[in-house]
């Protein structure tokens, strides 16, 4: 995909997309509603236009090749199965409404539709109907429906958002599963960060019809490139931040939170003395009494403000001494004495936990909780 935009009238919906996605990758086009990533995947399957730029796929233009043309399938939220017809005859049908020189025949279809089964383990449910199925094997045989005819890439369009919460996470691990066992090309869009942190291989993050960063799923969550990825991507502790000094290894001394503190440069952070903003996850930070003093990293003074139980974590809201927010997510390892609201303590980090990122937090970034009232 080379610089490819979209335009509907004034709005831009799509600007500039460049990226390519290799043979056999899970790469997924991530971001909020209204960012664009469904457009960008219509005009890959076809059914938009570009207005300008180009789309390849395996290396042959496309950008004004109707749907039917393009060797790509696409699966969408909706299965659409044919109600009235089996199992097997749904992934056959495909194959059998083949016509020229890529009909096939009985044999090859039959050996298709077993193989494609067997992959998505419905080989025992093939005379079954739509009907008599859960959502999570309505959407297997929607899958091996559109592998059956071996497109160069299949398209998804959150494929899985009619499922509850813990199919939906059993098909990520499935969908993967399936992706790597037929080798294609796949291109998920979705808006929810844990599919595609658990699924891809790279991840386009989109916001406002442009890409933010493109990276794998550890680059993206370790090494955001932007505030808005930081923040979009999972939990993050966000606040403003001044450079004030260098230090050797790409460290940065800045003032925030009251205090001066160390870390990492990231993509373009810290090149001035313009406002930055430091981001920590929460996971990161650690939590002890006000007289512990970690050995190396930053520590600042704060008063607990909330306490959530959320299973593996103790959730803790806090409150730095010049006011900021800090969200610490505290595992079984951290022993720390029984807390309450208002208890003094002290929040800490290593200097490569802390990352800084170009400009200030601004509207929309994933800052943390509010103050309370």
């Amino acid at each position: 995909m080379d610089q490819v935009s979209k335009r509907f009238g004034d709005f831009v919906a799509v600007n500039g997309a460049d990226f390519t996605a290799a043979a056999g990758e899970f790469f997924a086009l991530l971001g909020p509603s209204g960012c664009g990533k469904t457009t960008l995947l219509r005009m890959i399957a076809g059914f938009d236009t570009p207005t300008s730029g180009t789309i390849r796929l395996q290396g042959t233009d496309v950008s004004r090749v109707p749907p039917h043309r393009r060797n790509v399938n696409t699966v969408f939220q909706h299965y659409a199965l044919f109600p009235h017809l089996s199992v097997w005859d749904n992934v056959a049908y495909g194959p059998r409404s083949r016509r020229g020189r890529g009909k096939l025949d009985k044999a090859e279809i039959r050996r298709r539709v077993d193989e494609l089964l067997a992959v998505v383990q419905l080989d025992e449910f093939a005379g079954r109907r739509p009907g008599q199925l859960s959502g999570g094997q309505q959407q297997r045989v929607a899958l091996a429906r559109a592998l059956v005819n071996q497109p160069g890439a299949l398209l998804l369009d959150e494929p899985l958002g009619a499922l509850d919460l813990k199919l939906r996470q059993v098909m990520q691990f499935e969908l993967k599963r399936i992706q790597r066992e037929v080798g294609i090309t796949f291109i998920y869009v979705t808006h929810d960060q844990e599919e595609a942190l658990t699924m891809s291989d790279r991840i386009a993050v989109m916001n406002a019809g442009s890409i933010e960063q493109i990276g794998t799923p550890a680059e993206i969550y370790d090494r955001p490139a932007t505030v808005f990825v930081a923040g979009f991507i999972g939990r993050a502790n966000l606040w403003r931040a001044r450079p004030t000094g260098r230090g050797s290894a790409g460290r940065l001394e800045i003032s925030a939170l009251g205090s001066t503190l160390w870390a990492q440069a990231g993509a373009g952070g810290g090149a001035g003395n313009d406002p930055v903003t430091l981001m920590v996850r929460p996971e990161r930070v650690r939590v002890s009494t006000p007289d512990a003093v970690p050995a190396d990293g930053a520590t600042v003074a704060a008063t607990v403000t909330d306490l959530t139980f959320q299973g593996p974590v103790l959730r803790l809201s806090l409150r730095a001494a010049d006011g900021s927010p800090v969200i610490a997510h505290v595992g079984p390892e951290q022993s720390l004495p029984m807390l309450r609201p208002g208890d003094p303590v002290r929040a800490g980090w290593s200097a490569e936990a802390a990352l800084i990122l170009p400009g200030p937090p601004g509207p929309g970034s994933a800052e943390p909780d509010p103050p309370p009232r």
